[in-house]
């Protein structure tokens, strides 16, 4: 009996002991990473005290129980019995443990993932300090909160208006250094630097530029005093021109044939238009395809704010702006500006053949009281003591200017936080760091939400947040000129980044005042831009959000929030060049902007004053809306962009076009290709949205599937049958060339004398509707549209086109 339960012993402890599965913490770069570990059972050792193994009993062993006499029969008989009963045992032990397999991945089978697994879901992450919870959207979101409140926004946006960052400078080196290192100490994964060196225009000290009146036999005479020689306008022609004024209101091009149809000619003529509506570059445009012979651009009161208690712009202020049609640098169109590689000798097509030059509103009065001709119209009429305006012309005026080209380098910087399952994906944030004066709206406020944004995402990550795609901060350098860091580091990368990022989201301009909120972006964006001001307080309206302060004023939230990207952003050349979707958020003054943009008086003290003391609860209120944004593009499973709004934005445009169809058809023409390609584009829309809506989440496979035909939707708008040398913007509908929507728009327009299309500068030049170009531009629109309908319908063998 002894030998009996002594081979039982043994065959107890030669079986295998009970497996766990145990989830343990590895530390390192992954924070909260779980590794599953098998190990086995040891005698004596106890499980963890989160796992309540079961204990099987059997039945008592038989050494417990009273001896039997005749020990001697029983010790023969189980000696004999031995090898059987540990048979029996072990065949006992095998069949129980592949009936409780067999019932297991039954009971496995039929529950789905709820038996040990680690949750990936969209919404949660594994946290180091809450002892393997998970962290939902709502933690998330209060993490975020809770570390971007420890941050100084007021102090750094103060002390970054305060130092000098013109371009080029050696204070824009020394705060280039000071904010690498800033992104040094928050241990992000990667911090680098890229140096361009880009064409930049200057005024000359030793040749400032002038303005003379000229009498009637060319002699030049008095000189009109220019009051800051600094002020001028970047990427104007060089030289001199002459030619009698005439007042041109905003300089836009209904404006210049609204003086022509009033019998004032512009060719040949100096201009002076004003600030507003319209960029400089877009004035000067203008004034170029009308024949002007220069542009002078001045403020008037009548545009900025009234009153006792308004701060607006002092009458000898003049307001700097490049005049460059365009973004990067004009002297390597399509190229990117590394190492100062020398390129054939071409310039960018957006640069003006006139010289063009900001002056003041003193200056602007003196030259307005010598116009004669015919009364301005009453909404051309504006503040200065001149009554009426006059349109001209009036007598003859020289502007010489001298301006010279240098070239400069410029350094973007660089932090990346990078993703935990999807690297290679990049949601990219930027913000301006240079200023022409001291720039506390246009760039300080920028680059101070920024490092504020890269300091809280670091410690969230500390504290077990892990995005699964890549955050890439940047701060721009060159962005006075328009947009030309941004703009060449998208050229340097082109190839790279068309692939791989995701978003753009641009910090530039974000307070301009707080009563209004405005958000510049690509469709794909608004309906994530609709639930993030669901989620963040108004910064002026006690106990709202940003989106009930919204609808409050107008139902169609939509209507009061969401506009264009303007060219002068650098998130126009991430989507209309590179074809990423991107936003731009702006708080602006409700009613005339804010007056100080471009000029010496951008500073942080008068940005303070116009928002009444309330800069930094606007401030916080756009991190919030930028960090909010920026935690569902990196993290969520699916990219939350909405395809289908461009099915809208298609069917909006098309219906301009409609009023033409009969005139197109008296000419054998017909737009039924462009309407048989939008139909295509919203059944592949539909049909993506029905597989996703099917398919399961935690398919990675199919969701990362889902996700690259999600954020290449914005690429697929660029035509591919341009150059990006010669067309650089080949966006179909947000960019400029006889590729887009609204060129083909514009055309058609020709069909009928006097008609809208009268404000095209085709007109300017004297040119009426051409059937080939309009062929062309058909094609071009068509075939672009149905590219994407086709790339977003999936692989080959889906493709289902109804021509």
């Amino acid at each position: 009996m002894e030998r009996l339960g002594g081979l039982l012993r043994r065959a107890q402890r030669l079986s295998p002991g009970p497996s766990q599965t145990i989830y343990k913490r590895v530390e390192g770069t992954q924070q909260g990473r779980l590794e599953e570990e098998e190990e086995d059972g040891e005698e004596g050792a106890e499980p963890p005290a989160h796992f309540f193994p079961m204990e099987l009993r059997g039945p008592e062993p038989l050494g417990s129980r009273p001896a039997r006499q005749n020990p001697g029969l029983w010790e023969a008989a189980g000696r004999r019995a031995a090898p059987y009963l540990v048979l029996t045992a072990l065949l006992i032990f095998t069949g129980a443990f592949l009936l409780g397999y067999v019932a297991f991945r039954g009971s496995c089978q039929a529950c789905g993932d709820d038996v040990m697994v680690v949750s990936e879901d969209l919404n949660d992450e594994l946290s180091p300090d809450s002892h393997q919870g998970t962290l939902y959207w709502s933690d998330l979101q209060a993490m975020f909160l809770r570390f971007l409140g420890e941050g100084h926004l007021e102090d750094t946006i103060r002390q970054t208006s305060l130092r000098e960052r013109v371009a080029g400078s050696a204070g824009m080196a020394a705060l280039a250094q000071d904010i690498r290192a800033e992104l040094l100490r928050q241990r992000l994964d990667h911090v680098w630097m890229d140096t361009h060196y880009v064409g930049l225009q200057f005024p000359d000290p030793a040749r400032p530029n002038t303005l003379h009146w000229v009498d009637a036999s060319g002699k030049h005479g008095e000189q009109l005093p220019l009051e800051d020689p600094d002020v001028y306008c970047p990427y104007s022609a060089t030289g001199n021109a002459t030619g009698k004024l005439v007042y041109a209101h905003y300089g836009r091009p209904e404006d210049l044939q609204d003086l022509r149809a009033r019998g004032v000619e512009p060719a040949g003529r100096l201009l002076l238009v004003r600030l507003g509506v319209i960029n400089f570059a877009q004035k000067v445009a203008s004034a170029q395809d009308f024949g002007a012979q220069g542009v002078l651009i001045y403020p008037d009161p009548a545009d900025f704010s009234q009153g006792p208690h308004k701060l607006s712009l002092s009458s000898h202020r003049a307001v700097y702006g490049h005049v460059h049609l365009g973004t990067g640098d004009p002297y390597t169109p399509g190229f990117p500006s590394f190492n100062q590689t020398q390129f054939p000798p071409v310039q960018s097509s957006g640069l003006p053949s006139i010289p063009a030059q900001p002056i003041s509103a003193d200056i602007a009065f003196l030259l307005l009281r010598k116009l004669e001709g015919p009364v301005a119209p009453q909404e051309w009429q504006g503040h200065l003591p001149v009554s009426p305006y006059r349109l001209g012309p009036g007598p003859g005026l020289h502007l010489g200017v001298n301006n010279h080209r240098a070239s400069t380098p410029i350094s973007n910087i660089f932090g990346c936080i990078e993703g935990r399952s999807e690297p290679d994906q990049y949601v990219v944030i930027g913000a301006q760091r240079d200023a022409w004066g001291p720039g506390a709206a246009k760039s300080a406020v920028g680059t101070a939400i920024l490092l504020e944004l890269v300091r809280t995402f670091s410690s969230m990550v500390s504290n077990g947040f892990q995005p699964r795609r890549s955050l890439l901060f940047i701060s721009w350098d060159g962005g006075d000129f328009g947009s030309v860091g941004s703009m060449e580091w998208l050229e340097g990368y082109l190839s790279v980044l068309h692939l791989k990022a995701v978003v753009y989201v641009s910090l530039d301009n974000a307070v301009l005042g707080d009563d209004k909120f405005h958000a510049k972006t690509s469709p794909l964006l608004i309906s994530l831009i609709e639930n993030i001001l669901k989620q963040v307080d108004s910064p002026n309206r006690s106990g709202q959000t940003l989106y009930e302060q919204v609808v409050v004023t107008n139902h169609s939230w939509e209507a009061e929030v969401i506009r264009p990207l303007p060219m002068d952003s650098s998130a126009y050349s991430f989507t209309a060049f590179a074809g990423v979707p991107a936003v731009e958020f702006s708080f602006m003054e409700d009613g005339p902007a804010y007056p100080f943009l471009h000029t010496k008086d951008d500073t942080y003290e008068n940005l303070h004053r116009v928002l009444r003391g309330r800069l930094p609860a606007v401030a916080q209120a756009v991190a919030q809306l930028a960090g909010q944004l920026l935690i569902r593009l990196s993290h969520d499973h699916l990219l939350p962009l909405d395809f289908g709004r461009y099915g809208d934005v298609v069917l909006r445009h098309i219906g301009s076009l409609n009023e033409f169809s009969g005139d197109l058809k008296a000419r054998g023409l017909t737009l039924q290709w462009v309407y048989s390609a939008r139909g295509d584009y919203i059944r592949a829309a539909e049909k993506l949205r029905k597989e996703i809506y099917s398919s399961e989440e935690s398919d990675e496979r199919l969701m990362r599937m889902y996700n690259v035909r999600i954020m290449r939707v914005e690429f697929y708008f660029l035509s591919q049958y341009v150059s990006p040398a010669e067309s650089p913007f080949r966006h179909i509908f947000l960019g400029r060339g006889d590729h887009t929507l609204r060129a083909l728009l514009d055309h058609v327009r020709l069909l009928r004398a006097g008609g809208p299309g009268a404000t095209s500068s085709q007109v300017a030049r004297g040119l009426g509707f051409q059937e080939s170009r309009f062929r062309r531009q058909l094609a071009l629109l068509t075939w672009t549209l149905q590219g994407a309908a086709n790339a977003l319908s999936g692989d080959v063998w889906n493709i289902d086109n109804n021509f």
